[in-house]
């Protein structure tokens, strides 16, 4: 049990465990990269006039999308030769979404 202060030469005892020390905060280390020698050119006036600066190209793709319309005919025509039978409309739709999208890549490359 703690007891009461008395005067200031006396300290309160507790029969509690003491706290642990607070951890000290570690200061960052810095990471500094270093380049490799294989990364390393040497440019002097006559080799920057020599070499001419790298382009790259860049290819722009085009996803084509089909129109409402063609999916909707391709569906149809899917359903039309199941005899007007069975099937999925979302299943007809969606494969002839894919098969539009598969000929126009066809075509392109």
């Amino acid at each position: 049990m703690t007891r009461k202060r008395t005067s200031d030469s006396e300290f309160a005892v507790s029969s509690a465990k003491s706290a642990a020390p607070a951890r000290r905060k570690t200061a960052a280390t810095s990471r500094t990269r270093t380049k490799s020698p294989a990364a390393t050119v040497e440019t002097t006036p006559e080799t920057a006039i020599a070499q001419p600066p790298v382009v790259q190209a860049v290819e722009l793709v085009t996803v084509y999308e089909p129109t409402h319309e063609e999916i909707s005919a391709l569906a149809y025509s899917f359903w039309e030769a199941r005899g007007y039978q069975g099937g999925s409309p979302e299943e007809d739709w969606l494969r002839a979404q894919e098969q539009l999208r598969a000929r126009a890549f066809a075509a392109s490359a």
